[in-house]
């Protein structure tokens, strides 16, 4: 009876982990999709709100949901002091649980659409990976909060901040240090926090800073990490570091989307000042520079700087940084049409999929909701009426939202 008892426990808990398990950026397969949530189509401000909880500091870092609770970072500013935290907090009232302060810092400059804490946590096993670029990067005990290694070594000079989240591959979380020169890609130790290996970008551009996010792969069996920066999306044997392909896209600078990797295609958005999206043909004998070689198409009109794409029916969506969605073939990079998605408000953060339906969320707080077609089917616009550049969170029954001041679930 008692074993019963136990594996009965066990598996609620683990179908209530797996239920809402939303533990990175762009969520548990990194390209925005929630299958089998069951989310609403309509919310405001008065409807379909489970509840709003004020939330100390600033941050555009998306949370991050497991099972019961959700984990998010924040950044507390106090004149010139900086107080870098991460919080963790009830997913059915959305009180808080605890609250670390990882790092004390000198308040340093920011682009006006960033924030301090805009890299996403990460979880696995029991650990919250929390990373604040050139602040530096811990691992948490999720129960607890207790800090279990800070890496604070990696010195680098940022531009307009920092951005890009970390991904974990194997035992290793690595993530990029683009800043003002000499940009590298750095690959932690994920136990202990030492550095596993440091690769320089070696791309020639006059501005090198970008905020992207790496994207593991697997082709012929073999993992591949991809990262854009500037200038160029490069993959990356995640084991030792070194370059396995390049792809070169000229003077383009401040790269912030993730790309995707859907039927050996790499999909990757070139940043600043004009971006283009290209489609670049993936297999295992690609190597070296494959700029001329693996370029299936590209697209210059209406393309995302900051927003992610995804890929849903067989469709490619992309919606640029003035709310402009557009609906490729991801074959062929015909675009089968291109409309506005609300009448006001700029796009920053990534869509997400969920209910059969695609949510494309502004900062003005506006949500649009759009049916995954080759026509465009706007089905509802709902508005918070809050700012905010977060992307959402999904969880089994409606979404987990950061705005300027407070978090909310929409149930």
């Amino acid at each position: 009876m008692m074993r019963l008892l136990l594996a009965t426990a066990l598996f609620y808990l683990s179908s209530q982990a797996q239920a809402n398990l939303w533990p990175e950026f762009r969520g548990p397969f990194k390209n925005g999709h929630a299958p089998e949530a069951k989310v609403p189509l309509e919310w405001s401000e008065q409807k379909n709100i489970e509840w709003r909880v004020e939330v100390e500091g600033k941050a555009w870092s998306s949370p991050v949901i497991i099972g019961d609770r959700i984990f998010i970072t924040t950044a507390v500013e106090d004149g010139s002091d900086l107080s870098l935290r991460a919080q963790c907090h009830k997913l059915d009232d959305g009180s808080t649980i605890w609250t670390k302060e990882i790092f004390s810092r000198e308040a340093d400059h920011q682009h006006k659409k960033n924030s301090h804490a805009s890299p996403t946590p990460l979880f696995e096993d029991g650990r919250l990976y929390c990373h604040f670029g050139h602040h530096g990067t811990a691992a948490l005990n999720t129960v607890s909060g207790e800090i279990l290694w800070k890496q604070e070594s990696i010195k680098f000079k940022p531009v307009h901040g920092t951005g890009g989240s970390p991904a974990l591959v194997g035992d290793k979380l690595i993530f990029s240090c683009d800043g003002a020169k000499d940009p590298v890609v750095v690959a932690l130790n994920k136990n202990d926090g030492k550095i596993t290996w440091e690769t320089p970008r070696d791309v020639e551009v006059s501005r090198p800073f970008s905020f992207a996010t790496p994207l593991k792969i697997e082709v012929a069996g073999k993992d591949q990490v991809v990262l854009p920066g500037s200038g160029a999306v490069i993959s990356y044997n995640p084991e030792d570091g070194k370059e396995i392909w390049r792809f070169l896209y000229g003077e383009g600078y401040s790269v912030v989307p993730r790309p995707l990797y859907h039927d050996g295609k790499i999909y990757v958005c070139s940043g600043f000042n004009r971006a283009i999206l290209y489609a670049v043909n993936v297999n295992a004998e690609s190597r070296g520079d494959i700029t001329e070689s693996n370029l299936a198409w590209k697209v210059e009109k209406a393309i995302p700087k900051e927003s992610s794409p995804i890929i849903v029916n067989d469709l490619l969506f992309v919606n640029d940084d003035k709310g402009i969605l557009s609906c490729i073939d991801p074959v062929t990079g015909e675009t089968y049409y291109s409309e506005r998605l609300a009448p006001q408000g700029g796009y920053s953060s990534s869509p997400v999929y969920a209910s059969d339906h695609l949510f494309f969320h502004n900062g003005e707080g506006i949500t649009t909701v759009v049916k995954p077609d080759k026509r465009f089917d706007k089905v509802e616009e709902n508005d918070i009426g809050e700012y905010g550049l977060s992307s959402f969170g999904v969880i089994s029954d409606g979404f987990i939202v950061r705005t300027e001041e407070a978090l909310l679930r929409i149930k």
